[in-house]
Protein backbone atom coordinates (compact mmCIF):
# COMPACT_ATOMS: atom_id res chain seq x y z
CA UNK A 1 0.00 0.00 0.00
CA UNK A 2 2.84 2.37 0.92
CA UNK A 3 4.67 1.64 -2.35
CA UNK A 4 1.52 2.33 -4.35
CA UNK A 5 1.02 5.66 -2.56
CA UNK A 6 4.63 6.68 -3.22
CA UNK A 7 4.19 5.73 -6.89
CA UNK A 8 0.97 7.72 -7.23
CA UNK A 9 2.45 10.81 -5.56
CA UNK A 10 5.61 10.58 -7.70
CA UNK A 11 3.65 10.26 -10.95
CA UNK A 12 1.37 13.12 -9.88
CA UNK A 13 4.53 15.18 -9.39
CA UNK A 14 5.55 14.28 -12.97
CA UNK A 15 2.14 15.44 -14.24
CA UNK A 16 2.55 18.67 -12.27
CA UNK A 17 6.01 19.33 -13.71
CA UNK A 18 4.80 18.69 -17.26
CA UNK A 19 1.76 20.93 -16.75
CA UNK A 20 3.76 23.73 -15.14
CA UNK A 21 6.33 23.82 -17.96
CA UNK A 22 3.80 25.20 -20.47
CA UNK A 23 4.11 28.67 -18.96
CA UNK A 24 7.87 28.38 -18.44
CA UNK A 25 8.49 27.28 -22.04
CA UNK A 26 6.15 29.96 -23.36
CA UNK A 27 8.23 32.61 -21.59
CA UNK A 28 11.52 31.11 -22.79
CA UNK A 29 10.62 30.97 -26.50
CA UNK A 30 10.23 34.74 -26.49
CA UNK A 31 14.03 34.83 -26.35
CA UNK A 32 15.09 31.59 -28.07
CA UNK A 33 13.66 29.82 -31.16
CA UNK A 34 11.48 26.82 -30.16
CA UNK A 35 13.36 24.10 -32.06
CA UNK A 36 16.72 25.33 -30.79
CA UNK A 37 15.27 25.30 -27.26
CA UNK A 38 14.12 21.68 -27.69
CA UNK A 39 17.45 20.65 -29.18
CA UNK A 40 19.36 21.92 -26.15
CA UNK A 41 16.76 20.63 -23.68
CA UNK A 42 16.73 17.06 -24.96
CA UNK A 43 20.51 16.90 -25.41
CA UNK A 44 21.02 17.87 -21.76
CA UNK A 45 18.41 15.31 -20.64
CA UNK A 46 20.00 12.55 -22.73
CA UNK A 47 23.44 13.41 -21.36
CA UNK A 48 22.14 13.24 -17.78
CA UNK A 49 20.46 9.87 -18.33
CA UNK A 50 23.62 8.55 -20.01
CA UNK A 51 25.36 8.83 -16.64
CA UNK A 52 23.30 5.82 -15.52
CA UNK A 53 24.27 3.58 -18.45
CA UNK A 54 27.03 1.97 -16.38
CA UNK A 55 24.26 0.08 -14.58
CA UNK A 56 23.15 -1.58 -17.81
CA UNK A 57 24.87 -4.90 -18.69
CA UNK A 58 27.24 -4.82 -21.67
CA UNK A 59 25.85 -5.68 -25.07
CA UNK A 60 22.69 -3.57 -24.73
CA UNK A 61 23.28 -1.70 -27.99
CA UNK A 62 21.75 -3.36 -31.05
CA UNK A 63 20.44 -2.44 -34.48
CA UNK A 64 16.86 -3.21 -33.39
CA UNK A 65 17.23 -0.96 -30.33
CA UNK A 66 18.47 1.90 -32.51
CA UNK A 67 15.60 1.44 -34.98
CA UNK A 68 13.01 1.35 -32.22
CA UNK A 69 14.50 4.34 -30.41
CA UNK A 70 14.72 6.49 -33.54
CA UNK A 71 11.18 5.50 -34.57
CA UNK A 72 9.77 6.46 -31.16
CA UNK A 73 11.94 9.59 -31.08
CA UNK A 74 10.38 10.74 -34.37
CA UNK A 75 6.89 10.81 -32.83
CA UNK A 76 8.27 12.40 -29.67
CA UNK A 77 9.89 15.09 -31.82
CA UNK A 78 6.58 15.75 -33.60
CA UNK A 79 4.88 16.10 -30.23
CA UNK A 80 7.36 18.49 -28.64
CA UNK A 81 8.15 20.45 -31.81
CA UNK A 82 4.54 21.27 -32.66
CA UNK A 83 3.72 21.89 -29.01
CA UNK A 84 6.57 24.35 -28.51
CA UNK A 85 5.93 26.22 -31.76
CA UNK A 86 2.19 26.19 -31.01
CA UNK A 87 2.83 27.92 -27.68
CA UNK A 88 3.97 30.96 -29.68
CA UNK A 89 0.41 31.44 -30.95
CA UNK A 90 -1.94 30.04 -28.29
CA UNK A 91 -2.27 30.18 -24.51
CA UNK A 92 -0.66 27.84 -21.99
CA UNK A 93 -3.95 26.62 -20.55
CA UNK A 94 -5.42 25.81 -23.96
CA UNK A 95 -2.21 24.10 -25.08
CA UNK A 96 -2.28 22.00 -21.92
CA UNK A 97 -5.81 20.76 -22.46
CA UNK A 98 -5.40 20.12 -26.20
CA UNK A 99 -2.20 18.18 -25.50
CA UNK A 100 -4.19 16.19 -22.95
CA UNK A 101 -6.30 14.85 -25.80
CA UNK A 102 -3.49 12.37 -26.44
CA UNK A 103 -4.67 10.41 -23.39
CA UNK A 104 -8.05 10.01 -25.09
CA UNK A 105 -6.68 9.43 -28.61
CA UNK A 106 -4.50 6.49 -27.56
CA UNK A 107 -7.37 3.95 -27.32
CA UNK A 108 -8.66 5.07 -30.72
CA UNK A 109 -5.27 4.64 -32.38
CA UNK A 110 -4.81 1.29 -30.68
CA UNK A 111 -7.84 -0.03 -32.56
CA UNK A 112 -6.26 0.76 -35.92
CA UNK A 113 -2.55 0.26 -35.19
CA UNK A 114 -2.49 -2.54 -32.62
CA UNK A 115 -5.72 -4.12 -33.91
CA UNK A 116 -7.29 -4.05 -30.47
CA UNK A 117 -11.01 -4.71 -30.19
CA UNK A 118 -12.94 -1.39 -30.31
CA UNK A 119 -14.97 -0.40 -27.28
CA UNK A 120 -18.15 1.68 -27.50
CA UNK A 121 -17.17 3.70 -24.41
CA UNK A 122 -14.01 4.89 -26.15
CA UNK A 123 -15.95 6.35 -29.05
CA UNK A 124 -18.34 8.10 -26.67
CA UNK A 125 -15.29 9.67 -24.99
CA UNK A 126 -13.98 10.77 -28.39
CA UNK A 127 -17.30 12.49 -29.13
CA UNK A 128 -17.35 14.26 -25.77
CA UNK A 129 -13.73 15.34 -26.27
CA UNK A 130 -14.50 16.72 -29.73
CA UNK A 131 -17.38 18.79 -28.34
CA UNK A 132 -15.11 20.01 -25.57
CA UNK A 133 -12.43 20.95 -28.07
CA UNK A 134 -15.04 22.95 -30.00
CA UNK A 135 -15.98 24.94 -26.89
CA UNK A 136 -12.33 25.46 -25.96
CA UNK A 137 -10.94 26.57 -29.32
CA UNK A 138 -13.83 27.71 -31.49
CA UNK A 139 -16.77 28.86 -29.36
CA UNK A 140 -14.58 30.87 -27.00
CA UNK A 141 -12.47 32.60 -29.65
CA UNK A 142 -14.74 32.83 -32.70
CA UNK A 143 -12.27 30.72 -34.64
CA UNK A 144 -9.50 28.24 -34.07
CA UNK A 145 -6.04 29.83 -34.30
CA UNK A 146 -2.91 28.33 -35.83
CA UNK A 147 -1.44 27.60 -32.40
CA UNK A 148 -4.40 25.38 -31.49
CA UNK A 149 -3.99 23.44 -34.75
CA UNK A 150 -0.26 22.93 -34.14
CA UNK A 151 -0.88 21.67 -30.60
CA UNK A 152 -3.54 19.26 -31.96
CA UNK A 153 -0.85 17.75 -34.22
CA UNK A 154 1.36 17.57 -31.14
CA UNK A 155 -1.35 15.59 -29.30
CA UNK A 156 -1.50 13.07 -32.15
CA UNK A 157 2.29 12.78 -32.10
CA UNK A 158 2.28 12.05 -28.37
CA UNK A 159 -0.56 9.55 -28.79
CA UNK A 160 1.35 7.67 -31.49
CA UNK A 161 4.43 7.70 -29.27
CA UNK A 162 2.47 6.15 -26.40
CA UNK A 163 0.95 3.47 -28.65
CA UNK A 164 4.25 2.42 -30.22
CA UNK A 165 6.05 2.61 -26.89
CA UNK A 166 3.66 -0.09 -25.71
CA UNK A 167 4.70 -2.13 -28.73
CA UNK A 168 8.50 -1.72 -28.35
CA UNK A 169 9.09 -1.24 -24.62
CA UNK A 170 8.90 -4.96 -23.82
CA UNK A 171 11.59 -5.74 -26.40
CA UNK A 172 14.29 -3.39 -25.06
CA UNK A 173 15.63 -2.03 -21.79
CA UNK A 174 13.94 1.21 -20.78
CA UNK A 175 16.99 3.40 -20.07
CA UNK A 176 18.91 3.01 -23.37
CA UNK A 177 15.64 3.09 -25.35
CA UNK A 178 14.76 6.38 -23.65
CA UNK A 179 18.20 7.88 -24.26
CA UNK A 180 18.09 7.08 -27.99
CA UNK A 181 14.65 8.68 -28.21
CA UNK A 182 15.88 11.85 -26.50
CA UNK A 183 18.97 12.05 -28.71
CA UNK A 184 16.74 11.63 -31.78
CA UNK A 185 14.52 14.50 -30.65
CA UNK A 186 17.57 16.64 -29.97
CA UNK A 187 19.13 15.95 -33.39
CA UNK A 188 15.89 16.56 -35.30
CA UNK A 189 15.29 19.75 -33.31
CA UNK A 190 18.76 21.09 -34.13
CA UNK A 191 18.23 20.25 -37.83
CA UNK A 192 14.83 22.02 -37.79
CA UNK A 193 16.39 25.01 -36.06
CA UNK A 194 19.05 25.24 -38.79
CA UNK A 195 16.46 24.96 -41.57
CA UNK A 196 13.65 27.16 -40.23
CA UNK A 197 15.12 29.35 -37.51
CA UNK A 198 18.50 30.35 -38.92
CA UNK A 199 17.76 34.09 -38.91
CA UNK A 200 16.36 33.98 -35.38
CA UNK A 201 19.30 32.02 -33.94
CA UNK A 202 21.66 34.95 -34.58
CA UNK A 203 19.80 37.14 -32.09
CA UNK A 204 19.27 34.34 -29.55
CA UNK A 205 20.14 35.19 -25.96
CA UNK A 206 21.03 31.88 -24.32
CA UNK A 207 22.15 33.67 -21.15
CA UNK A 208 18.71 35.19 -20.58
CA UNK A 209 17.52 34.20 -17.10
CA UNK A 210 14.11 32.97 -18.34
CA UNK A 211 15.84 30.76 -20.90
CA UNK A 212 18.32 29.32 -18.39
CA UNK A 213 15.57 28.60 -15.85
CA UNK A 214 13.39 26.98 -18.52
CA UNK A 215 16.26 24.81 -19.80
CA UNK A 216 17.16 23.72 -16.27
CA UNK A 217 13.60 22.81 -15.28
CA UNK A 218 12.57 21.16 -18.56
CA UNK A 219 15.78 19.20 -19.18
CA UNK A 220 16.42 18.04 -15.60
CA UNK A 221 12.92 17.79 -14.14
CA UNK A 222 10.45 17.57 -17.03
CA UNK A 223 12.55 15.27 -19.21
CA UNK A 224 15.34 13.34 -17.48
CA UNK A 225 13.78 12.97 -14.02
CA UNK A 226 10.23 12.61 -15.35
CA UNK A 227 11.18 9.71 -17.62
CA UNK A 228 13.09 7.99 -14.81
CA UNK A 229 10.20 8.33 -12.39
CA UNK A 230 7.70 7.09 -14.95
CA UNK A 231 9.86 4.09 -15.83
CA UNK A 232 10.44 3.16 -12.19
CA UNK A 233 6.99 3.68 -10.67
CA UNK A 234 4.91 2.43 -13.57
CA UNK A 235 6.18 -1.01 -12.55
CA UNK A 236 4.39 -0.63 -9.22
CA UNK A 237 1.05 0.88 -10.21
CA UNK A 238 -1.27 0.07 -13.13
CA UNK A 239 -1.28 1.57 -16.62
CA UNK A 240 -4.90 2.71 -16.23
CA UNK A 241 -4.04 4.48 -12.99
CA UNK A 242 -1.01 6.13 -14.58
CA UNK A 243 -3.17 7.42 -17.45
CA UNK A 244 -5.65 8.89 -14.99
CA UNK A 245 -2.86 10.59 -13.03
CA UNK A 246 -1.32 12.03 -16.20
CA UNK A 247 -4.77 13.35 -17.17
CA UNK A 248 -4.11 15.94 -14.45
CA UNK A 249 -1.36 17.52 -16.58
CA UNK A 250 -3.67 19.95 -18.43
CA UNK A 251 -5.36 20.85 -15.15
CA UNK A 252 -1.97 21.79 -13.72
CA UNK A 253 -1.22 23.72 -16.93
CA UNK A 254 -4.34 25.86 -16.52
CA UNK A 255 -3.72 26.29 -12.78
CA UNK A 256 -0.10 27.42 -13.16
CA UNK A 257 -1.06 29.72 -16.06
CA UNK A 258 -3.63 31.35 -13.76
CA UNK A 259 -1.26 31.63 -10.78
CA UNK A 260 1.85 32.78 -12.65
CA UNK A 261 0.51 35.00 -15.44
CA UNK A 262 -3.16 35.42 -14.46
CA UNK A 263 -4.29 33.72 -17.67
CA UNK A 264 -8.06 33.19 -17.57
CA UNK A 265 -10.33 31.01 -19.69
CA UNK A 266 -13.66 32.24 -21.03
CA UNK A 267 -16.86 30.53 -19.84
CA UNK A 268 -16.98 28.51 -23.07
CA UNK A 269 -13.32 27.67 -22.66
CA UNK A 270 -13.93 26.44 -19.12
CA UNK A 271 -16.83 24.27 -20.33
CA UNK A 272 -14.54 22.85 -23.03
CA UNK A 273 -11.83 22.07 -20.47
CA UNK A 274 -14.31 20.24 -18.25
CA UNK A 275 -15.68 18.20 -21.18
CA UNK A 276 -12.18 17.25 -22.38
CA UNK A 277 -11.16 16.25 -18.85
CA UNK A 278 -14.30 14.12 -18.51
CA UNK A 279 -13.59 12.55 -21.91
CA UNK A 280 -10.09 11.59 -20.79
CA UNK A 281 -11.50 9.94 -17.67
CA UNK A 282 -14.28 8.15 -19.57
CA UNK A 283 -11.79 6.85 -22.15
CA UNK A 284 -10.03 4.94 -19.38
CA UNK A 285 -13.18 3.27 -17.98
CA UNK A 286 -12.73 0.09 -20.09
CA UNK A 287 -9.22 -0.33 -18.70
CA UNK A 288 -10.49 0.16 -15.17
CA UNK A 289 -13.15 -2.54 -15.70
CA UNK A 290 -10.52 -4.94 -17.07
CA UNK A 291 -8.30 -4.21 -14.08
CA UNK A 292 -11.15 -4.81 -11.63
CA UNK A 293 -12.02 -8.11 -13.33
CA UNK A 294 -8.37 -9.19 -13.20
CA UNK A 295 -8.15 -8.37 -9.49
CA UNK A 296 -11.33 -10.31 -8.76
CA UNK A 297 -9.97 -13.35 -10.61
CA UNK A 298 -6.70 -13.22 -8.69
CA UNK A 299 -8.58 -12.86 -5.41
CA UNK A 300 -10.76 -15.89 -6.13
CA UNK A 301 -7.71 -18.09 -6.84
Amino acid sequence: MKKTLVADVSLLFVAFIWGATFVIVQNAIEFIPPNLFNGIRFFIAAALLSLFLFKIPKGWLSKELLKSGVFLGLFLFIGYSFQTVGLMYTTSSKAGFITGLSVMVVPLLSVFILKEKPNFVVFIAAGVGTIGLYFLTVAGLSQMNIGDGLVMICAIGFALHIVYTGKFSNKHQALPLTIIQLLTVSLLSFISAGLFERSSIVSTNLLNMDVLIALAITSILATALAFLLQTKFQQITTAARVALIFAMEPVFAALTAFLLINERLTTNGLIGCILIFLAMIVSELPNMKILKSSINQETSL
